[in-house]
Formats: C-alpha cells, sequence, structure tokens
C-alpha cells in the first residue's frame, strides 16, 4: 500500500509546475473625461458636475490599479479633444485620438441623467488600432446621489470592466 502525499509535498509540487500563466504588461490608456448627458427636465446641478470629475478621476485609479491598464497624461492631445463635439459619440474618433497620444486603447465613459431617480452609467475600452470595442458596461442606478454614484461605478468595474475573465 503506498503512502498518500501530503499537503506540503502538494505546495511543493504546484510551485514547480510548468505554467503558461504569463501577466501581461498593462495596456497605455487614453481615459477621457466623462461626459455628462442631462435628458431630464432637471438642470445639471453644482453637485452632478463634481460627481463627473470624481467619476473620471475613479475610473482612472481603478484602471491603473488593475494592473491591466495605465492611463496616460492626454496633455499633447487636449486641442484635438476640445474640438470633439462628443467623445462618446464621434464615429471612431476616439480610438484616433488615443492613437495620436500613443496609448493602446481609448476609454470613453458617459452617464445619462434620464431623471432625478434614474441615471446611467457607461465605460466603453476600444483598441487604439482596430477600433474594436474590448471591454464595457452600462447599469442604471436609482438615485442621484454620491452614494448611488459611487456604488455604480463600483459595480460596473467589477463587473464589467476589470472584471477577470469568465
Amino acid at each position: 500500500m503506498q503512502k498518500p502525499l501530503s499537503a506540503p509535498v502538494f505546495a511543493v509540487l504546484a510551485l514547480l509546475a510548468p505554467t503558461d500563466v504569463r501577466a501581461e504588461p498593462a495596456r497605455t490608456a487614453a481615459v477621457f473625461d466623462t461626459v455628462f448627458i442631462n435628458s431630464s427636465p432637471l438642470p445639471t446641478t453644482p453637485e452632478e458636475t463634481a460627481r463627473i470629475t470624481r467619476f473620471t478621476a475613479r475610473l482612472k485609479q481603478a484602471l491603473d490599479g488593475s494592473g491591466r491598464y495605465r492611463a496616460i497624461d492626454l496633455a499633447s492631445i487636449a486641442k484635438d479633444v476640445d474640438a470633439v463635439r462628443d467623445i462618446t459619440d464621434c464615429n471612431g474618433c476616439e480610438a484616433e485620438l488615443a492613437r495620436k497620444a500613443g496609448a493602446q486603447v481609448a476609454v470613453v465613459s458617459w452617464v445619462q441623467k434620464v431623471s432625478n431617480l434614474i441615471l446611467n452609467m457607461n465605460i466603453r475600452i476600444v483598441n487604439a488600432r482596430t477600433g474594436a470595442t474590448l471591454k464595457g458596461g452600462s447599469i442604471d442606478i436609482r438615485g442621484n446621489d454620491g452614494q448611488t454614484w459611487d456604488r455604480g461605478l463600483k459595480y460596473l468595474l467589477s463587473e464589467h470592466v476589470v472584471a477577470p475573465p469568465r
């Protein structure tokens, strides 16, 4: 009768086993400012404007923190970006601008306010060379305050954007 292998032996074997898993280097990302689309009858508030700024900053932090992306400075293309009416709907201009900035991917995001109760958050990551959508997602949130925005962005990122492959 053979003696079963102990847990320490399995641990050593696991460490010595060959693996094909290689960490890919982070892709450089042109993360454009989040666009706020207010289709509600209510005017945009200063709080919403601040939330949009915070949304962009947290998006960059999350992408950098994921190890999959590295947000780059877009100062070199600022005039080109300013000339675009809507980066989320510009017939692929985001890919061209990302390439011009030296990025491998373009990241566009937008929040649409349908009413003060219903908002929609969106993120799309596009290959700068081909224009193909690589990742993205859209969620609806109920409520228009800092907490619901933070929770919505966290969920959107974890489930759709920086989620590990399934």
